[in-house]
């Protein structure tokens, strides 16, 4: 198995942040496999959707009215709301993985490979990209 870690700025907002292009240039001339992604924090997680017509804006929108930032989470430390950051990768897994043919993913034409972080106290992220051989 072959891996690297991409280091991620995802900035101080909730943002869904595109990693297509980094998984495609990993899986680039490798053949036929498997692409992992894997994102080794508590309150982050990876999906497969479009982008850059609204529906990366659309998630966040959704996030929040599905897990309000408020004071009704147990789990409190940082800002308030920051519970419900960590309630997040139940709904957005942290891994993922992509079939990979000829060294190209097999997306569909509109979907992207995302991380979707929530979590504005930590805006330094990490993504692991294993690929498995087939």
């Amino acid at each position: 198995m072959e891996s690297i870690t991409l280091d991620v700025r995802t900035g101080g907002s909730p943002v869904v942040h595109d990693l297509t292009a980094e998984c495609a240039a990993f899986c680039r001339d490798r053949g036929d496999g498997l692409l992992h992604v894997f994102v080794p924090h508590a309150t982050a997680g990876v999906a497969i959707m479009e982008t850059g017509a609204g529906s990366d804006d659309d998630l966040i929108t959704a996030l929040d009215e599905l897990l309000p930032l408020d004071d009704r989470w147990v789990h409190r430390h940082g800002r308030p709301g920051h519970g419900r950051d960590h309630v997040v990768p139940a709904f957005i897994a942290p891994s993922m993985s992509v079939p990979v043919l000829a060294g190209r993913m097999t997306l569909g034409t509109w979907q992207s490979v995302c991380l979707v972080d929530t979590n504005t106290d930590n805006p330094n992220r990490q993504v692991r990209l294993s690929f498995l051989p087939g």
